[in-house]
């Protein structure tokens, strides 16, 4: 695996790598990995459309076969593991883009989350557990509201996507050994949301959680 790519990403995003199988670990880096760069994009642009012209650049990639991609960018040429997936990344760009509107209300917060969500159904078929795609898909989409809201600081922002993340909060989802990294995610998004939005890793609380769901999985 690339150090250089594990290095961009989030705390919570390292800790659900190291618990991936060996077999899963690239493809799951990656995934993490585009997250992390479309964040960045997202967080780092000085005005909106610079954003939007760099999430455009992966959208655009993901078009291309994978002989045509920019493989001078790490991250790019790593996506040819996705290959067959590039409608799922593309919902994820669709998401990350979403953060970018003026209006932040329930259906864009949705919007957001379903996009993001897309990512983790994707490694669930490239893992080859088709018959729980709909449960990872459910898992990216909560770990994506606790992400949301606990980024954001306007309280009505909040205050809507934890009304989102809440009507599913006590759904148990149970992922198999493949996707332990996305078992890890969801728990501490369950865990961030029970506790009105506080960040997924807050903690030694947090981190034993964590702990405990990479080694059984709940």
């Amino acid at each position: 695996m690339s150090q250089s790519l594990i290095e961009t990403l989030s705390a919570p995003q390292r800790l659900a790598l190291a618990y991936a199988p060996s077999r899963m670990k690239p493809v799951t880096l990656v995934l993490f990995a585009l997250e992390a760069r479309l964040a960045q994009a997202v967080r780092l642009a000085s005005e909106p459309i610079m954003a939007q012209m760099r999430l455009a650049w992966w959208r655009d990639q993901l078009a291309l076969p994978v002989s045509k991609r920019e493989n001078s960018d790490e991250l790019a040429a790593a996506l040819a593991l996705f290959e067959g997936e590039e409608p799922a990344l593309q919902s994820v760009v669709d998401g990350w883009e979403g953060l970018l509107s003026e209006l932040m209300d329930i259906a864009s917060v949705e919007r957001i989350a379903a996009g993001r969500a897309a990512g983790f159904a994707a490694l669930a078929r490239l893992g080859g557990n088709a018959d729980v795609v709909d449960d990872a898909f459910r898992a990216g989409r909560r770990f994506a509201l606790a992400d949301l809201a606990a980024k954001f600081s306007d309280p009505d922002e909040r205050a809507q996507v934890l009304a989102l993340a809440g009507a599913e909060r006590d759904r148990a989802i149970t992922l198999p050994r493949s996707l332990r990294s996305l078992a890890v995610l969801d728990g501490l998004a369950r865990r961030s949301i029970a506790r009105d939005g506080v960040p997924l890793l807050d903690g030694p609380g947090s981190a034993l959680a964590a702990i405990r769901l990479g080694l059984i999985g709940r």
